[in-house]
């Protein structure tokens, strides 16, 4: 046999090798992560649920998912390790960046529609109706230009050439 065909089958086998390379370096570093997990520290689990770790066991984590609420959920559910910022800006919405400036959002846009102290009385109604009088002016147009399509009196399918 030469290297030729020889070549499609090494090829297969090296991409095989590298997947389940970065497989493990993955599974690895996931370990090290559900090992390095203490007591006190915001997680989320595969569910998506976030939780803060209570105690942790050699296969199982306790975790308390509200005040006074405590489960026990497999380490191999926990899905991240979150550090203490980003626990609390997800779970309690703590974002110092949002209101920097101290800018209020109205819970509506009905503030948005007029001028500060205007009444609604004031406010111009538009109309979305639709003006019969242009449709009018529309259908008889299309009417004109089917029947000079047509040619007048033709049935569906007839034309005028012999």
């Amino acid at each position: 046999m030469d290297i030729l065909t020889l070549l499609p089958f090494i090829v297969l086998i090296g991409a095989m090798f590298l997947m389940t390379r970065s497989a493990k370096k993955k599974q690895a570093a996931a370990a090290q992560m559900r090992n390095d997990m203490q007591p006190g520290t915001g997680v989320r689990t595969i569910g998506g649920m976030y939780a803060t770790v209570k105690e942790v066991h050699d296969d199982t984590v306790l975790l308390e998912v509200a005040p006074g609420v405590h489960a026990i959920y497999a380490k191999n559910a926990i899905g991240a390790v979150l550090d203490d910022a980003e626990y609390n800006r997800i779970v309690h919405g703590d974002d110092d960046q949002l209101d920097a400036d101290g800018t209020v959002v109205p819970d509506d846009a009905s503030s948005l529609t007029g001028e500060p102290g205007a009444d609604k009385a004031d406010i111009a109604k538009i109309d979305l109706g639709k003006d019969e009088a242009a449709d009018d002016d529309a259908e008889s147009k299309d009417d004109a230009a089917a029947k000079d399509a047509k040619g007048e009196g033709k049935a569906d399918g007839e034309t005028g050439t012999k």
